[in-house]
């Protein structure tokens, strides 16, 4: 039996998915770990482009075709489908998407298989081989450390390109519940560990050194969360092979001082933390009840990563219902001044299977609604929804004047020495230089779509300038923290 798994991208942004490092779409790895022996699997990755998937589907001779897919790509997933049917190719989609809206995708594939699927695959395949597939499959939330399931096969590639890194999941499941998050719906309310044996076998067979740890909490919200991460890091260092990675983490992990030496140790260069706003209703509103504890002290705690050689990657999400178009400009400012090294400022984006999607579909707030077509739209990087208290236009063309500045400014080698200052590590500052530098030239292949959307360059304002001056504050500035005031 012949199989195929693809990753289905949108063709309407430009992205980390487009440009810089490929990172895999790990659940396509994970699948392919799991075929039984005997079997045929290729991987297409539309990362690497979208225009040689239907020649790869009409050449392959396949007999089963597996989609996994997030909201932003479901529309091309419905396209790939239609073709499956055109040749006579069996299909099943999976995913955060499909298992949100498993009705409609059913539609368009032959099977919809919903949740975490890792341990109804085999059957699925099975079913497929002999001519049963059933149009509905419910995975479960299984016990990743007894039963060995999360580990990926590391040395598969697409047949239309190449990953550069690796990507490893040590854990599944978030306890947070993120109101705009569909990651505790989708992998549970319980983080979930792999065995640490399991890991450091995959660890060490992957043929990348660079990997990104794909965890939504890697460190963890307790101290039992936080003990077996360090348990982890501790078997790495002694045990597994010497590789640079980063991951995802929430702010506590700042006050760990043990902790993150020992992420630095392990080959730790980066942590991506889920700020997502300096005004503590909004932080209420998204039910982020760690950060909104903690947004007091949220320079202390950067500073903790700093001191342990650790740079900070900061993401924040503008378009709560408190905020307004000069939010842009002021999380901007506000984060390189707490030296945040690497920013990244996303449209919120209500995605279906959350309780943001529900709650805006009820108030009647969502404006992208001719779907599956409006799928394509749900991006992170335009706004499908009404704010109150602005258009959506103005809080479009507020985060494309920080793609501007971004674009224009010389700043990527600036903020990379910042964070040399302030790690003491080299590496650290690399690993800053290279997420910026991939960052700036997103920035500037957007360009011309936001001018087309917008018009040639943004007028000059104050907003616009106090953007500018937090691309280029002076080298030396700002070595010294000062304290955050959370936003009014």
């Amino acid at each position: 039996m012949r199989i195929a798994l693809i990753n289905p991208i949108t063709r309407r942004a430009q992205g980390y998915h487009t440009i810089g490092t490929h990172i895999p779409q790990l659940g396509l790895q994970v699948l392919a770990e799991r075929v039984p022996a005997g079997q045929h699997v290729d991987l297409i990755d539309e990362v690497f482009g979208t225009g040689n998937t239907e020649a790869l589907l009409r050449q392959g001779n396949y007999d089963l075709v597996g989609v996994t897919s997030y909201s932003s790509g479901a529309t091309r997933a419905y396209e790939i489908a239609a073709t499956c049917r055109e040749i006579g190719v069996r299909s099943i989609m999976g995913g955060p998407h499909a298992s949100a809206c498993p009705e409609e995708g059913g539609q368009y594939f032959d099977s919809v298989a919903v949740g975490e699927c890792d341990e109804v695959w085999p059957e699925i395949i099975a079913d497929a081989d002999a001519g049963r597939l059933q149009p509905r499959y419910h995975g479960r939330l299984s016990d990743l450390e007894t039963t060995g399931l999360g580990r990926a096969r590391q040395t598969v590639h697409p047949l239309n390109g190449r990953y550069d890194v690796s990507a490893i999941q040590t854990s599944r499941g978030c306890p947070v519940g993120c109101e705009y998050c569909s990651v505790t719906q989708f992998n549970g309310p319980n983080i979930r560990r792999r065995s640490i044996d399991g890991l450091l076998a995959e660890w060490n067979e992957t043929p990348q050194k660079f990997v990104f740890v794909v965890d939504d909490n890697f460190f963890g919200v307790g101290p039992k969360h936080a003990e077996w991460a360090k348990e982890l890091l501790r078997a790495i260092i002694k045990h597994g092979k010497k590789r640079l990675w980063f991951s995802q983490t929430t702010i506590n992990m700042g006050d760990d001082a043990e902790g993150l030496r020992l992420a630095y140790r392990a080959g730790c260069r980066g942590m991506l933390v889920g700020f997502e706003t300096f005004n503590e209703e909004s932080l209420k509103n998204y039910h982020k009840g760690i950060n909104r504890k903690n947004l007091g002290r949220f320079q202390e705690l950067v500073n903790g990563f700093h001191r342990a050689g650790v740079a900070v990657f900061g993401g924040f999400i503008i378009g709560s219902d408190e905020d307004t178009p000069e939010t842009v400009a002021d999380t901007a400012y506000t984060a390189v001044r707490m030296g945040v090294d690497i920013i990244q400022v996303t449209n919120l984006t209500p995605l279906p299977g959350t309780k943001m999607f529900e709650r805006f579909k009820a108030e009647g707030r969502l404006l992208a609604t001719d779907w599956p077509r409006d799928w394509e739209r749900y991006t992170f990087t335009e706004t499908v929804y009404r704010p109150k208290r602005m258009t959506a236009r103005e809080l479009d063309e507020a985060i494309y004047e920080l793609r501007y500045a971004a674009a224009q400014e010389r700043w990527v080698w600036k903020r990379a020495f910042r964070s040399l200052l302030r790690t003491r590590s080299l590496s650290t500052a690399l690993f800053v230089y290279g997420m910026n530098h991939g960052w700036k030239r997103m920035a500037r292949v957007q360009a011309p779509h936001d001018a087309q959307r917008y018009g040639l360059s943004p007028q000059p304002s104050t907003r616009l300038a106090r953007i500018k001056e937090a691309f280029g504050m002076h080298l030396w500035s700002q070595v010294q923290f000062a304290p955050v005031v959370a936003a009014e």
